[in-house]
């Protein structure tokens, strides 16, 4: 049986490879805003690392920029697992990207490319 998304990795829903990239995130739920530091990023979503991690299902607005560019992007996103801390890995939460713009999907597939072209270098 597999694990509930609230307790741990979920890679069985994950369509892609996830990519190490540490940057600051700004995000926005309702009624508070938010800053905490991204771990990893895919085509379809980032982790954000965060010791009070919003809920299953909620609806984010993110903020971040890649690097290299000085332009931030700008995407919404659902809150789609929340990993507590365990065996020295941080907490946070998986946010999947919504209603991506297809240069903000470009730019993010592009740095997506040259990171794994770098990390099989």
């Amino acid at each position: 049986m597999a694990k509930p998304a609230a307790t741990g990795a979920n890679s069985e829903r994950r369509g892609s490879e996830r990519t190490d990239l540490v940057v600051r995130v700004d995000y926005q739920s309702v009624d508070e805003l938010f800053s905490d530091f991204a771990r990893n990023i895919n085509e379809g979503g980032i982790f954000v690392e965060s010791e009070a991690p919003q809920e299953l299902g909620t609806a984010v607005d993110l903020q971040f920029k890649l690097p290299g560019s000085n332009e931030p992007v700008r995407v919404k996103g659902t809150v789609v697992r929340v990993t507590p801390a365990r065996d020295g890995e941080a907490p946070g939460m998986a946010v999947e990207f919504e209603e991506l713009d297809a240069s903000t999907r470009q730019r993010i597939n592009d740095l997506v490319r040259t990171l794994r072209a770098e990390l099989s270098r």
